[in-house]
């Protein structure tokens, strides 16, 4: 498929789910119990970028209705619309009525050379470390003095891709810009392309895992117990989607390290908790609650919980029975697989924001209109749990489910392009907006998009800051 055609029609929805269903493994049965309405453009975008969303997040309402249905029998409906689930992958939420600002200053696509002569690099600068690795290799003082102007003299002495093989290496996460073509030749985007969507391993041996009782009037996972060990975006958006469902989601925060803003919306329905995995007394704490875990997800890069002794293997070991869900940027296998990345970056440098912005017609190198890549794959993460909680309990065993971002973004493309996708409507919140206390203020916040048939969807906890309930089960 040639994805830089905008004429080339993008795949109905049902096909998208029917790709991600296959991908999980489970029983395509199922399909029938899923209804998707709306179509194209569900968003200014020459991508499928509805099709993704709609498609994602009805894959993960219905592998959690499978295992509603495995543990009392109920058979559930699932309806999404396009136009919603779109909506919902923008990440928009009010706090007290204002809309907090999620970037950086610097955080921004900056032309290299001459106006861009020498390519185009984006900078995530987010976190305050990543932004001073950045402005260490480009001679600026660190902290928050520098400017875009400051970033963009720096550049015109250098090639994109020199920077970006610098930023990397001085531990700033840096991405230039590339085409389609361009991607497709490296050797990062040939490992990417070798792996499955959705990789579902078993990593060890256990007996099935007993599950509590699930009365007929709970949400499917209601009981489950899963560890969130994730901080940006798609890892959150993935176990944020088991809260919904009804999965008790335990968040752990390292105290010493930064959040982002948007932590007060993907907090919706999980407990929150601190440990430090590098002190002893709370190795001590977390190992407990480790012990009755059913899934636990994580968002570090390959060798960080290794390094602490909670690698997925180790973690099997620790914890028989098991099912571990790792994210990554680019693939765990290739060059790439340890280089720290998110949406944005692999936006760019994957082809992306170059074809966008062709599509366009005008203009500098062009986003996506939201996330996708994030949001998508944080649904891939809830649809791969629920996978392999399922071949748990038929199989018994310990299980790694993988997902990346650049995989997730191979397989956008494949949904083909949207011919005039930039007519559509501008992004309307308040039909499926609503007020909810939080621990951080009043929130508004977007109704969950997939509609279960005899239970709801919805999200009990309040969204809570980091650290505000002890590091147990309730």
């Amino acid at each position: 498929m040639n994805a830089d055609n905008t004429h080339e029609q993008a795949v109905p929805a049902q096909e998208a789910l029917r790709q991600l269903w296959q991908a999980s493994g489970l029983d395509p049965v199922a399909l029938r119990r899923a209804a998707l309405t709306g179509e194209e453009p569900a968003l200014p975008s020459s991508f499928a970028v509805g099709t993704a969303a709609q498609a994602a997040i009805a894959a993960a309402a219905l592998a959690a209705t499978e295992v509603g249905r495995q543990r009392n029998g109920v058979v559930q409906q699932v309806a999404v619309a396009q136009r919603h689930a779109a909506l919902e992958c923008c990440s928009w939420f009010r706090l007290d009525g204002t809309v907090p600002s999620i970037w950086d200053k610097l955080s921004a696509l900056y032309p290299c050379g001459d106006d861009g002569a020498a390519g185009w690099v984006r900078i995530h600068a987010n976190f305050a470390h990543h932004r001073d690795a950045a402005l260490r290799v480009l001679g600026l003082a660190e902290g928050e003095s520098a400017t875009q102007a400051d970033v963009k003299r720096a550049l015109r002495s250098w090639h994109a891709i020199d920077f970006e093989a610098a930023a990397a290496d001085a531990g700033a996460v840096v991405a230039a810009l590339r085409r389609f073509d361009e991607w497709d030749a490296h050797a990062q985007a040939q490992a990417v392309a070798a792996l499955p969507l959705l990789q579902i391993d078993r990593i060890g041996d256990a007996p099935p895992r007993p599950w509590p009782a699930l009365a007929a009037a709970q949400r499917p996972l209601t009981g489950l117990r899963v560890l969130d060990l994730t901080r940006i975006l798609a890892g959150p958006v993935g176990t944020r989607a088991l809260a919904v469902y009804g999965a008790d989601v335990m968040l752990v925060n390292a105290p010493h390290l930064p959040n982002i803003a948007a932590i007060a919306d993907t907090s919706r329905g999980k407990l929150s908790a601190f440990a430090d995995l590098r002190q002893p007394a709370d190795r001590a704490a977390f190992d407990a609650v480790l012990r009755d875990a059913h899934v636990l997800v994580q968002a570090y890069r390959p060798q960080a919980l290794q390094q602490l002794g909670y690698g997925a293997m180790q973690l099997a070991t620790r914890s028989p029975g098991l099912v571990v869900v790792s994210l990554c940027a680019y693939g765990h296998s290739g060059p790439w697989a340890a280089r720290r990345g998110f949406d944005s970056l692999v936006q760019t440098t994957t082809g992306f924001n170059h074809a966008e912005a062709q599509a366009f017609g005008s203009g500098p190198p062009r986003a996506l209109p939201m996330q996708i890549l994030d949001h998508a794959s944080g649904y891939l993460l809830a649809l791969g749990a629920c996978a392999a909680l399922l071949r748990q309990q038929r199989e018994g065993g310990s299980w790694h489910v993988q997902v990346s971002l650049a995989r997730t973004g191979s397989w956008l493309r494949g949904l083909g392009r949207v011919p005039g996708g930039f007519a559509a409507p501008a992004a309307d919140f308040a039909p499926f907006a609503q007020l909810t206390a939080s621990g951080f203020g009043t929130l508004q916040v977007l109704r969950h998009s997939a509609q279960l048939s005899a239970t709801p969807a919805v999200w009990v906890r309040p969204s809570m800051p980091p650290g505000s309930h002890p590091l147990a089960w309730p």
